[in-house]
């Protein structure tokens, strides 16, 4: 029998049809394995974790067979519980498989410190504009004679004198001295000299 007569023939066409069912039938069980291997289909909704302690996510996640990693601790945020659970990712609802890490974020217990910049002898506007940037609140104002005006004298807080680099919680209230601009410089320049004069040792 000729190639041509063998590719024109029912047997050449029943091989081939043959050897073309078992490529499709391959094809099939190995798309079948392949969602078998990888769980397609078994996806599992990330539980809401906002607000929980981490024990108690561990539990909800464990019953899920999922996982959680502590990224960081955040600034503390009075809207949450302390040391719990203020951002994750996946977000809730999101679709994971099966061992899924869930990365989360937790609450600090309480405010951190921050070092006190140095504000004496700077103005007003700027000392309040470095308060907001640390996270500070203003408490009291109070203006003293001084010849120049709205320039930090002194911080105070509960009736204790501030310095730079001292260290406090953020959110807490310090309490500004300021001066009035009322008083002119002459006076100024005066009550300077008497207060060096008295300050001069005087003879036995």
């Amino acid at each position: 029998m000729s190639v041509k007569q063998f590719l024109t023939s029912f047997t050449f066409f029943k091989h081939l049809s043959l050897g073309v069912l078992i490529v499709l039938v391959f094809m099939f069980l190995f798309i079948k394995s392949l969602n078998f291997l990888t769980r397609h289909g078994e996806e599992i909704a990330v539980p809401n974790l906002n607000k929980l302690t981490v024990e108690k996510a561990e539990e909800t996640l464990d019953e899920l067979d999922l996982d959680y990693l502590i990224l960081d601790t955040l600034d503390y945020n009075p809207a949450y519980p302390k040391f719990t659970i203020m951002q994750q990712d996946p977000k809730p609802g999101a679709m994971v498989k099966e061992d899924r890490k869930i990365y989360i974020r937790i609450n600090a217990g309480t405010y951190q410190l921050v070092a006190l910049p140095d504000f004496i002898q700077k103005t007003y506007r700027h000392t309040r504009a470095n308060m907001n940037r640390l996270g500070l609140q203003e408490g009291n104002v109070t203006y003293i004679p001084h010849m120049a005006y709205d320039v930090v004298l002194e911080i105070k807080q509960n009736g204790k004198t501030l310095k730079a680099g001292d260290r406090i919680r953020k959110n807490s209230a310090i309490d500004i001295v300021l001066g009035d601009g009322k008083l002119a410089f002459n006076e100024a320049e005066t009550d300077s000299l008497a207060t060096d004069s008295l300050a001069v040792e005087l003879p036995e």
